[in-house]
This record gives structure tokens, sequence and C-alpha cells, in this order.
């Protein structure tokens, strides 16, 4: 096993990763994921891969401008993390919302082969009206 793939050099690569998104710096998020790497949104329904990936996270920025992830649970097993995670950001009627959601990520030589969300995004908790 490639000693990049062990649980405990994953959780540093991905507190690394998480730290990349809260940036919205797609570059870096990019530079984590194997080429041909497949980002699927199970709740919303969004499936893109390898070039398309990029683009697609950027717009997911432009969406929300301050969308915030802060971790709840990291589990790391050799060549696989599961992250929980809470989500906040502003919807478009201007409310603060949150929702929880969860990430599976394989990797292969040190990089993420796919992002796996399943989320409650689809009915967030309003923090203020």
């Amino acid at each position: 096993m490639d000693a990049r793939d062990t649980a405990a050099a994953l959780e540093a690569t991905i507190e690394r990763y998480n730290a990349a998104w809260n940036e919205h710096d797609v570059e870096a998020i990019v530079g984590f994921h194997a080429p041909e790497m497949v980002f699927q949104n199970h709740t919303a329904g969004d499936c893109v891969e390898g070039d398309a990936v990029g683009p697609h996270i950027a717009g997911i920025f432009e969406r929300s401008p301050d969308l915030h992830f802060t971790g709840r649970r990291l589990y790391a097993r050799d060549g696989l993390v599961v992250s929980e995670w809470t989500a906040t950001a502003t919807n478009a009627q201007g409310q603060r919302v949150e929702w929880d959601g969860i990430d599976v990520f394989p990797f292969e030589g040190g990089l993420i082969l796919r992002k796996d969300v399943y989320s409650s995004s689809h009915n967030p908790r309003i923090l203020d009206d």
C-alpha cells in the first residue's frame, strides 16, 4: 500500500482538503483529486467527473459565497475516509441555514478517487429569519 493512503496520512490530507473548501480555493481542492475523479452529490442528483469537477465546485461557491463547513467526526482507514460535517450558508431568501452531511472518499496514491456526498441540504435548519 502507498504510504499516502494510510489512515494517519489520510486524516492529515482531509484536514487540508477541508481547509481548501472553507477557503473556497478551487485550485487547491482540485489538486487533491485524481485526474478522473467523480464528484457525486446523491442528495442534489449531481454527478460530474474529471475536468468538469473544478467548474462544478466553483459554481457551488458562486451560488453560496458564504458556504462554510465544520467537521463533526472523521473516520479514516487505509484507503478510505468518511467525514461527517455541518454546513452553513445563506439561502436565496437571505436566511442563514445549516444542514448536516457526510462525504465518503476512497483514495489511491494519496488522491481522492470519488467524493460521494449525502446530506440534509434539501431540508436545512433555518438559523435566523
